[in-house]
């Protein structure tokens, strides 16, 4: 039987060492397929309570492992912690390992300290109570109460509601799993969903339901431009309410995306380009008459379908993405019609990228009016747009609003 510590080791050390996203590191790494589904929980596990894994450990350290060790010791606790585990396996079999790795000398240590380690007691402050519980950055967890108030704790600690599918074609066939109904049509979400060969025919697609959600405030127009588009499934979306769109993209690899997602789900009308969102294309010039902008950002609204995020961002970030989110704004303004419409989005719950920027536009361009918009998926009404929350909103974290061309 395979070293249940081994594969999850594999996956997050190139995560913790090599800066990777948990995804990538999944996708890319051999694991064996028996024990999969235990595997990437574990993984999942151990990085939606980093935080509260690593303060296990320092707690009952006088000085911190080396880094693989750390790692091996975190896999171990989540799964005593979190997987109900017996306690032999999982000590012998984070042992086995470290010996494997060539850390003979580090043994005796991964084994008394398993064998040993107490749960320190709970923070006095309220923050650090908080962080810990929810495994997430101080910072953020000062953010979002500043901004939420007592929903911070219900905010970061809204469980992902399971796989989001939105089916073009024979969703009956699947409804008898177990699974959510969503407020647009065709969308379900599913506790478990295996992917088949109705994928690959574009029966269907993977598409969270914020990201429809903003889908679905969009307004049907002759031409579209979705200005940071990978990997597509926005775009495709759109694509049934408008006659052409065009998906733009920074990077060549992630055009291949969408035009790869354009291709397995059969739409003739939306073209993929390489484009930088912040740079001025003449040819783009008053083109088009609705503009997407579902600009980079810090991804605080989707932690609950992408834990690593919080290993990942820092408070120090916020400024440039900032900048970057105002630039990409002002830049794709220059593209829409009069009496077109601008949309901004963002799968980020902090006001600073949402309403903040919205607000540092509208004083700068009055060529452009704020439109209110409307979506049947819950949300909250912000002085700007629409606030889709993870705790309301059926896990999603998004954030939309838009702008007319007077």
């Amino acid at each position: 039987m395979t070293n249940p510590v081994c594969d999850p080791y594999l996956i997050l050390v190139k995560v913790y060492q090599g800066g990777k996203y948990l995804k990538q590191a999944i996708a890319e790494t051999p694991v064996e397929p028996l024990n999969k589904a235990r595997t990437v929980k574990i993984c999942y596990g151990v990085m939606e309570k980093d935080i509260y894994l690593t303060h296990i450990i320092g707690a009952n350290t006088q000085k911190p492992p080396k880094s693989s060790v750390k790692i091996i010791l975190k896999i171990a606790l989540y799964m005593l912690e979190f997987m109900d585990k017996h306690d032999y396996m999982v000590v012998d079999s984070a042992v086995e390992l470290v010996k494997k790795l060539g850390k003979e000398g580090a043994a005796g240590f991964v084994n008394a300290f398993l064998r040993s380690y107490k749960i320190p007691p709970e923070p006095e402050k309220t923050d650090e109570k908080l962080c810990l519980s929810t495994s997430a950055p101080l910072w953020l967890v000062k953010r979002i109460k500043r901004s939420y108030k007592s929903e911070a704790g219900e905010i970061l600690n809204a469980p992902s509601q399971g796989v989001c599918v939105r089916f073009v074609k024979g969703a009956d066939i699947y409804l008898d799993k177990q699974h959510i109904d969503t407020p647009f049509k065709e969308v379900y979400i599913f506790k478990n969903f295996v992917r088949d060969e109705g994928f690959l025919r574009g029966d269907y697609t993977f598409q969270s339901v914020g990201s429809v959600a903003i889908c679905n405030a969009v307004k049907p127009c002759e031409n579209f431009l979705d200005a940071c588009s990978a990997p597509g499934g926005k775009a495709v979306l759109i694509s049934a309410k408008c006659k052409s769109v065009t998906a733009c993209e920074l990077h060549p690899h992630r055009t291949e995306l969408i035009q790869s997602y354009i291709n397995r789900m059969g739409v003739t009308n939306v073209t993929a380009k390489t484009a930088d969102s912040t740079v001025f294309y003449p040819e783009y010039e008053n083109a088009f008459d609705g503009v997407l902008c579902d600009v980079p950002c810090s991804g605080t609204g989707v932690i609950n379908e992408n834990p690593d995020i919080k290993f990942f961002r820092k408070e120090e970030d916020i400024q440039g993405l900032n900048k970057t989110q105002l630039a990409i704004l002002e830049n794709c303004s220059r593209y829409v019609k009069e009496g077109g419409r601008l949309y901004y989005s963002t799968c980020s719950i902090l006001p600073e990228e949402n309403d903040s920027v919205v607000y540092n536009f509208l004083q700068s361009h009055p060529e452009y009016k704020l439109e209110i918009l409307s979506s049947p998926l819950a949300h909250r009404t912000t002085k700007f747009g629409l606030q889709f929350l993870p705790h309301i909103s059926l896990g999603a974290g998004f954030y939309i609003t838009a702008f007319t061309k007077i």
